[in-house]
């Protein structure tokens, strides 16, 4: 089974070895590892070309965004199975891409996700928050659920059937990009309870009220665009799910807190 790892990656000169070598150096022999570059101005591709044995495909040009960097990626992918490591992540020790295929393996799953923990920038050792993400259940988006992006792996040839990520969803494609392949087209998944992945603090969608609020609004339109209709607190319970990944117990908390009682 190949599995494709794609970076995307804009003037990310500060984070992007550390990424880099959390991919080279797993210890599964058969990744594709995709760079694609917004045309950095700063030292990233320097720093990108000292990898280049490593690095089956680097590109660098003008994008629109971190979702057509990625459909970018998608698109020159050949990849049984394709994740998406930002420039920012790093995966959290030289066995995660083994251990999800061995759960695509076993389960025959079409997707896997595991756990994520936010890492302060300048000191990976220092965790501030930890998403749990529990088991998917028929009806978790409509309790606010969603697992950690690029703790998300997703067999290629779902994303050749029902398509990439939309660009007119601002931060909330890559929530969209889930909700319909696993709400709405019901692909299974499989959850691996582990962190698979380092992610350091920040992110568009949380950085302001304002854009809390616009995040808001495009999560509605990610239901509203695949014919979905979620239930009334179902966008509202989304970030309060978020609230429990800040406290120390929040290793010992999973998401099932929300879960409904059936499916």
């Amino acid at each position: 089974m190949k599995v494709s790892i794609i970076t995307v990656v804009y003037n990310g000169a500060s984070s992007i070895r550390q990424c880099i070598e959390s991919v080279v150096r797993q210890d599964y022999n058969n990744i594709e590892y995709i760079i694609i570059d917004g045309q950095s101005t700063d030292e990233t591709l320097a720093t990108v070309y000292e990898y280049q044995e490593s690095i089956h495909t680097i590109i660098s040009e003008p994008d629109r965004g971190i979702y057509d960097a990625m459909n970018k990626g998608i698109q020159r992918a050949t990849g049984d199975v394709i994740g998406m490591l930002n420039a920012d992540d790093r995966y959290t020790d030289t066995s995660v891409i083994s251990d999800i295929v061995a759960a695509l393996r076993s389960s025959q799953a079409e997707a896997v996700y595991g756990d994520l923990v936010y890492v302060h920038p300048s000191d990976p050792s220092q965790a501030t928050r930890t998403w749990i993400s529990g088991a998917y259940r028929s009806a978790s988006f409509l309790w606010g659920w969603m697992p950690p992006h690029p703790a998300f792996f997703l067999k290629k040839k779902w994303y050749d059937q029902y398509g990439t990520f939309r660009l007119d969803l601002g931060s909330s494609a890559d929530y969209e990009l889930m909700l319909r392949m696993l709400y709405k087209h019901k692909l299974s998944p499989v959850y691996l309870p582990r962190v698979l992945v380092q992610m350091s603090t920040g992110g568009v969608s949380n950085s302001t009220l304002s854009n809390r609020i616009q995040a808001n609004k495009n999560d509605r339109k990610a239901w509203r665009v695949n014919s979905l209709k979620p239930y009334f607190f179902t966008l509202w319970l989304k970030p309060i799910r978020k609230i429990v990944q800040f406290f120390p117990l929040a290793k010992k908390l999973t998401n099932d807190s929300f879960q409904p009682f059936t499916n």
